[in-house]
């Protein structure tokens, strides 16, 4: 008879490592050919020195990194893994299913519910949430440059776009549903029609795509082959647990610094991470992470700190505070014919402070037991959901962001507290009636269905109220339908936890750079912007530095 297997054995240990990082190797050699310095964690130096440390692989962690490699040694550290080995994730067809797969620790998402009651989402993977979102590309509204309060040259910033937009965006295809909802935003006064845009202008326009003609997604991580390979090293499923910090005097002036990062592997193991002389360390880990690791590293309000026993390296009051998500509200229609799958191609932008967007999705079912499905004469049993959407600019309502746990894989407790601000509210009720607007356009007969009795939408969900014209009314279905287009911001905001150049304040050698030091979400959707902001930040660092 065999004996029992000894799970304290030292035999079994080395086997689970060596399966780890095996798996890991595997994984990674599937990988683009660019992605040759990307590492799994375990396969680290348990010390090693840097110029620059970034934490966060994701929307600007890696343009930032490809940038500052071309003169200096830099660490990019991943928490999730790499997009490769995931066919649902580089499709517009899986957007869906990769958004809501979050069920084991490789998932590209990591699931939180706002204390708002919100199912929300966040990137866990190489790229970031521009890896899992719906790949739409367009440059921020003139007025962010004004009140972002960051010190931005437009020169440098549209060099920055370019850089990005060269590699990874592309021009959509408009097909059917598209079409019709760009005819109908025009129809209900969203005009002048701009076409094809990558700039942010009134009316209704076609805007950039991160997906490509073959609908093969492109995310950040693709813009790590700028990087310089023997520069650079990324390491994913790298869980960063705090920033190090150090005390140091000169001429009687005490100075904190970032003095590099402890970041623990799959396995457990611990690695640290430092910097060199003149490095710094970057947080780009996004509106949820960044604040969290600041709050883990001691950096936060002093009594909050205090209350967790986390020792206080800087007293900074507003970590954590100002949080935003932009909400959104709409609706849903099953049309009497197939319909192609699409993300989000045209948008609607409007005088009135909100922006009409669209998408459309193909289900199969699985059983006709289902409250809503159609038999469509030459295509097998599947539904097609049309979404027709609003989302607010802004917003002014503000929420807060505090600890679940001391653990850094736990999500933190996030608020967001929308429509608290009337003029939110007042936002979305124009926004919904331009939905309304858009519905009763010619353009969006033919998504009807006709019988004895006229012709109307089959809706899936709630359909906008009957009286559109009451503002009480209206203001209801937004404070009852809200959900979220995933573009939170704020936690580390501009002025009040980091300075015009994106330092830290009363830390030095430590900047973040991220969509959490932002008052507003840039334009319809901020991918573009924080694409810009890592390659605008490499780029000022590499000139500073060569001065």
């Amino acid at each position: 008879m065999a004996k029992p297997t000894n799970l304290s054995s030292p035999y079994l240990v080395f086997f689970m490592i060596f399966t780890v990082i095996s798996f890991a190797r595997a994984e990674l050699q599937q990988s683009p050919a660019y992605l040759g310095f990307v590492f799994n964690a375990t396969e680290l130096p348990s010390e090693d020195y840097y110029d620059y440390i970034i934490i966060g692989g994701g929307t600007a962690g890696c343009p930032l990194a490809a940038t500052l490699s071309q003169n200096y040694r830099v660490l990019l550290l991943e928490r999730g893994g790499v997009p490769n080995g995931k066919p649902n994730l580089m499709t517009q067809e899986g957007f869906l299913n990769s958004l809501t797969d979050v069920d084991s620790f490789d998932s590209p998402a990591q699931a939180f519910t706002s204390e708002d009651g919100v199912p929300n989402a966040r990137g866990r993977i190489l790229g970031g949430s521009s890896a899992i979102n719906a790949g739409f590309y367009s440059r921020a509204d003139q007025e962010f440059y004004g009140r972002s309060g960051l010190n931005l040259d437009p020169r440098v910033v549209n060099q920055s776009y370019e850089w990005v937009e060269r590699a990874i965006v592309f021009r959509p295809e408009l097909k059917n549903w598209q079409s019709a909802v760009r005819d109908g935003l025009l129809e209900a006064g969203v005009d002048p029609y701009n076409g094809f845009s990558l700039d942010h202008v009134v009316g209704t326009k076609i805007g950039g795509s991160t997906f490509d003609s073959s609908g093969r997604r492109h995310s950040a991580a693709d813009l790590l082959s700028y990087a310089k390979p023997s520069n650079i090293r990324v390491a994913v499923y790298a869980s960063v647990e705090r920033i190090l910090i150090a005390s140091s005097s000169t001429y009687s002036v005490s100075k904190q610094s970032a003095i590099g990062v402890v970041f623990r592997d799959q396995i457990g193991n611990y690695h640290h991470a430092m910097v060199r002389e003149k490095g710094e360390v970057f947080l780009s880990a996004g509106t949820l992470g960044s604040p969290q690791l600041l709050l883990l590293s001691g950096i936060g309000p002093r009594p909050y700190l205090s209350s967790w026993g986390i020792p206080v390296a800087h007293h900074s009051p507003y970590v954590g505070q100002y949080l935003y998500d932009n909400p959104r509200n709409g609706i849903s229609i099953v049309p009497p014919m197939p319909l192609e799958h699409s993300l989000i191609q045209v948008v609607g932008i409007t005088n009135s402070g909100t922006y009409l967007e669209a998408a459309s999705n193909v289900i199969p079912f699985a059983s006709p037991a289902r409250s809503v499905f159609i038999r469509y004469p030459t295509s097998p049993l599947f539904l097609t959901v049309a979404t027709l959407m609003e989302k607010i600019s802004g917003p002014l309502s503000t929420g807060s962001l505090r600890l679940a746990s001391t653990d850094v894989r736990v999500n933190p407790i996030v608020r967001f507290n929308y429509f608290s601000n009337p003029v939110d509210l007042e936002k979305c009720v124009n926004g919904t009636r331009r939905i309304g607007d858009v519905l009763r356009s010619r353009s969006m007969e033919d998504f009807r269905f006709r019988g004895w009795f006229g012709s109307d939408f089959r809706y899936v969900g709630p359909e906008l109220p009957v009286d559109q014209s009451n503002d009480l009314v209206m203001g209801d279905f937004c404070r009852r339908t809200v959900s979220t287009i995933w573009h939170y911001h704020g936690g580390c905001l501009v002025g009040k936890v980091v300075d015009r150049n994106f330092r830290v304040i009363g830390i030095d050698a430590l900047r973040i750079v991220d969509g959490s030091i932002l008052t507003v979400s840039p334009g319809t959707n901020p991918q573009a912007t924080l694409l810009m902001l890592g390659r605008y930040v490499g780029m000022k660092i590499l000139r500073e530095r060569t001065r």
